[in-house]
């Protein structure tokens, strides 16, 4: 036996069915669609999720759980590990040099520093927020807090 010898097992493959090609191909004139109606049409048929002109299930269900507050601030949060590696002894800390050392990407974002890790120099940090143990922690090292 050789490979040009393989064939498909006598009666396991049929022609398609080649509807719509006149009367004596035996699907003429409706094609197999029947005379008229919704499925005689073109296009026709009830959509996915169609539930017979009761609302459909997705439209009844909300989109998403709970709310969105659209009054939330959503603040750039930075670590005192951060500043304590980044700025020297004695610097200010604001938006400004924030976007200049490339912690933040934009100065108009609101910055919130935290109290993660430790602090060893004396800084000025002038942000919008500050937690309490970031403004502990910065009071310590000598520095102020100017949260504005």
């Amino acid at each position: 036996m050789q490979l040009n010898d393989l064939r498909p097992a006598v009666g396991s493959r049929k022609n398609r069915k080649r509807v719509g090609r006149g009367n004596s191909s035996g699907n003429g004139t409706f094609a197999g669609r029947g005379m008229n109606g919704q499925l005689s049409r073109s296009g026709g048929g009830k959509g996915a999720g169609f539930e017979g002109g009761q609302q459909p299930l997705a439209m009844r269900l909300p989109k998403l759980p709970g709310f969105t507050n659209h009054n939330r601030v959503e603040y750039a949060p930075v670590n005192v590990a951060r500043l304590n590696a980044l700025f020297a002894d004695g610097e200010t800390v604001d938006a400004d040099t924030l976007v200049a050392k490339g912690v933040i990407k934009y100065n108009y974002i609101p910055v919130k520093v935290l109290g993660d890790g430790e602090l060893s120099k004396k800084l000025t940090v002038k942000v919008d927020k500050v937690s309490a143990s970031a403004k502990a922690k910065i009071e310590a090292a000598g520095g102020k807090v100017e949260a504005e």
